[in-house]
Order: C-alpha cells, then structure tokens, then sequence
C-alpha cells in the first residue's frame, strides 16, 4: 500500500513538472509553427526558396523562440514583472551557446522570476516613499544584468554540453536502428499523462536543433503519431460492445482531426492489455518513418493528422502519411484480437474508465464528456463573498484551466456563443491558465478540481465551479443574469 502510494507521489510530481514545462511551451506553439512555416517555405530546400524571407529562419530560432519561452517561464512564476527578468536572464544563455537554447531558457525564466519575487519580498515596506519606481527598475535591472553574465559564463556553456550529450544520445539509439523502441516508454507515458515531461522537456528541444541542422525532425512524429489510437478506436468501433463501440466514431473525429489524444485513453484503459496494440502500433509508425527518413519541420500541436501534413517538409508526405497509416494498421490489427478473444463480463465500464483516467490525471477531462451519455452532476456555482454579486457590472468572463489552451478554450467559445446569442454586450469571454488570470476578471469559471486555486489567486472574483466544461447547465444560467 505504502509502495503504491509512494509510487502515485512520483507520477503526480512528474505530471507537474512536465505541465510546468508544458505551460512554457504552450502558448507560444503559434510561434513555433510560424517558424516552421517559414523555414518550409523558404529555406533553398523549401516549397518556394527565398534568399530574403529564408534570413528571418536564423534569427527566430536562436532569438525569438527562446526569448518567449523564457518570459513565459518567468511570468508563469511573478507575472509581467518575473517575464521581463526571466527573458533577460536566457538571453546570456542565448549568447553563450552555438545552438537554440531552450533548454537554458526552460531553466532561466522561471529562476530569473523567482528571484526577482524574492527579492521584491526582501524590499518590501523598505522603500521610502517616493523612491518606489526607482526601486523597482533598478532591482530588476540590476537582477537581470547579474543573472544574464552568470547564464553567459556559466550555465549556457553547461546546458549546450547537456544538450549535445542528449542530443548524441538520440543519434546514437537513431543509428542503432532502436528509435521505433522508444515506443515502449512513449506511449504507455501518454496514458499515464506523462508525456509533456517526455516530449516538451526532452523530444523537441532536440527536434528543433535537428530541424535547424537539417530541416526536419523525426522526434516531432515520435509522441505526436495519431497513428496508434486511431487504430485502437477503429478497433472499437468493429469489436467493442456497448457504449465503448457507440462512442468510438466521435472520438475518432476528435483524436484524429481534432488532435485530442486524450480521447482515447479511457479506451485503453478499460482493458489494458490495448497497451500492447499502441505499442505495437508505435513502433512500426517509427520504424516507418526511420525507414523513408519522415520527419516535420516543426512540433505538432495539437497531435492532429492536419497538423502533422501542415508541418511535413516538401517532399516528405509519403513517409509521414505512410507511418501514420502503418501504426493505425498494426494497432488496430493487434487490438481487434485483444477485444475479440476478451471475455464480455471482463470488460470494464467506459464511464468507470474515464473517472480513472480523470484520477490519474488529477484533473477533470473536457473531452471525456464526449464518451459518455449523460452529463455529471454540476458543482454549485459559489462566490467567494457573502455578498450579493452584481451582474450587472460584470466586463469580463475569465475560463482558466491548468494549460489555458485546451478545455478552458471550447468552454470559453461555447459561453462566448451563447452570450452573443442572447445579446448580451460589453462582456468580454476569453481563456486563460490557472496561474495567469487577470486581476480585473470579474467572473473565473474553472473545473471543481482547479477552483481553490483560482480562489487563492482571485479571490474578489465571482467564482464557478464545474463538472465537466463542454456540457454544464450553468452556462445558461450565467447569461440569464448577465441579461
């Protein structure tokens, strides 16, 4: 029991840290694509090749991709305040390395943060009256002129030699012909929602200095496949029983053309052994892309086989479409025989497979709705006053979520649509992470999971907790008082 406890400790902790890492990363993935546009389109080897649109690739990758995921970093720690320093900071890590420094800037933007929020504690009331702007800029200038020549001596020079080391690492299991191997970590981790540490924290920091090298990466295609759970849920939809084999059609929309990978994990998880099916299927997408040197100009997200096409380099669509294919294949081969050679009575309940997927993700899945008839029971709307709140005043509806781009974004559109409809004007439906929602929000929608976080961050706001947010009631009852 003890070890089994110590055991969910360790992924919870992994978890965090890969959405930490992931919270860098995410918001800037517009970014990153714009940049793999770019270099598609204009590199010598590109769709269009241009001398003078080609000069911005350079320039993007060592400069503006880092600078953002270092303010990111920082601002995710203290705010505006944390970015700025933060993005000071990794641009020693910038210049004191030869390559794309995401690495150094995952690492310096939220320290640069940290440190600027410990210092502005140690400074606090110390400060006459008067003096505080000078204060306060100086400080973080001064933090930010340390930290940047301590990044440029000490810490670029260490991350670059980490990086190479991974960087020779992957080369080496590449050449050994062992990469389609990785399968049997990779996609296992997806289920347990390990992966953003795998795949932000390690896969494509490597892939982007692979794509700068060469133009493309296979990392990008290693975790972002839709190739294996489209053939479990092809699976499904022949050999399931039940609810699993009626909802496995709209999944497979939502996962393979939505990109939602999510999807399909309660699927699994009803019968376990389907591991060995995206395993299998894992493999063979790799061993397919190794085998037509397949790889993408830039990281998918989300895993969609749009997003795969969007991002192939000129002349790579066959291995690319080929891997996906051959994985969907090989996955729905090895899991129609799981599902058909599986007694009835050992199948698990889909609505009891998606409550453990929610658990092991510690926190309520948007999509899951989707696999199930009926909504939850919603959680009580609550304001954090005892005061009566005043709708009429409200400017600002604020959905936030661990991320801020996935399920707080379809709950945003479908209030946004719904107050539209009801003519409701002057309120403003936006999304946003949990760790950066505004100060002058005047309504914060979260899951039930997440609301004593947002409370703790915005606790004059008016406060709305959720079961699930595709489906809740308490949409039509917030426009009915806003109007």
């Amino acid at each position: 029991m003890e070890a089994n406890q110590k055991q969910g400790d360790f992924r919870v902790k992994i978890q965090r840290f890969g959405s930490h890492l992931s919270g860098m990363i995410m918001p800037n993935i517009g970014a990153f694509i714009a940049w793999g546009i770019i270099t598609a389109l204009f590199i010598p080897t590109g769709w269009a090749p241009n001398e003078t649109l080609a000069a911005m690739v350079d320039p993007m990758i060592k400069y503006l991709l880092p600078l953002l995921i270092g303010y990111t970093g920082g601002k995710m720690v203290y705010d505006v305040r944390g970015g700025v320093v933060g993005a000071t900071a990794t641009m020693g890590v910038i210049v004191g390395a030869e390559i794309p420094m995401f690495l150094g800037a995952m690492i310096m933007g939220p320290l640069g943060g940290y440190l600027i929020k410990k210092l502005d504690g140690l400074l606090k009331d110390k400060v006459r009256s008067g003096f505080e702007m000078l204060v306060n800029n100086f400080s973080a200038g001064i933090l930010g002129a340390i930290l940047t020549i301590a990044a440029l001596v000490g810490i670029g020079p260490v991350v670059e030699g980490l990086n190479k080391v991974l960087a020779g690492a992957v080369q080496a299991i590449f050449d050994a012909g062992l990469l389609p191997l990785a399968s049997i970590f990779i996609e296992p981790a997806k289920v347990l929602f390990l992966n953003n540490a795998i795949n932000h924290g390690i896969l494509s920091p490597i892939g982007i200095e692979q794509a700068t090298n060469a133009g493309k990466s296979i990392l990008f295609l290693l975790e972002s496949n839709p190739g294996p759970g489209l053939g479990i849920l092809l699976a499904y939809m022949f050999f399931g029983r039940g609810s699993a084999r009626q909802t496995a059609p709209g999944a497979v929309i939502i996962h393979f053309l939505g990109g939602i990978h999510e999807i399909y994990f309660p699927y699994i998880l009803m019968k376990p052994m389907l591991l060995l099916a995206a395993i299998a299927g894992g493999i063979s997408g790799v061993f397919t892309f190794s085998i037509f040197n397949a790889g993408l100009v830039a990281s998918p997200s989300p895993g969609s086989i749009i997003a795969l096409l969007a991002l192939t380099p000129r002349g790579g669509y066959v291995g690319v479409i080929l891997g996906v294919i051959v994985a969907a294949a090989v996955s729905f081969l090895v899991a129609s025989l799981i599902l058909k050679t599986s007694k009835q009575k050992e199948e698990e309940d889909l609505t009891e497979a998606t409550a453990k997927m929610e658990a092991m993700k510690g926190k309520k899945s948007s999509v899951s709705s989707n696999l199930t008839a009926q909504p939850e029971a919603e959680a009580e709307v609550e304001a954090t006053t005892s005061e009566e709140f005043d709708f009429g005043n409200v400017k600002k509806v604020i959905f936030a979520c661990d991320a801020g781009m996935g399920s707080s974004a379809m709950g945003a559109s479908i209030l946004r649509n719904k107050v539209k409809k009801a003519e409701v004007e002057g309120v403003d439906v936006t999304n946003t992470s949990i760790n950066n929602i505004p100060s002058d929000a005047d309504i914060v929608i979260t899951h039930k999971d997440l609301t004593d976080r947002a409370k703790a961050k915005l606790p004059n706001a008016y406060h709305v907790s959720v079961d699930n947010f595709l489906n809740s009631p308490k949409y039509d009852e917030i426009v009915g008082k806003l109007k």
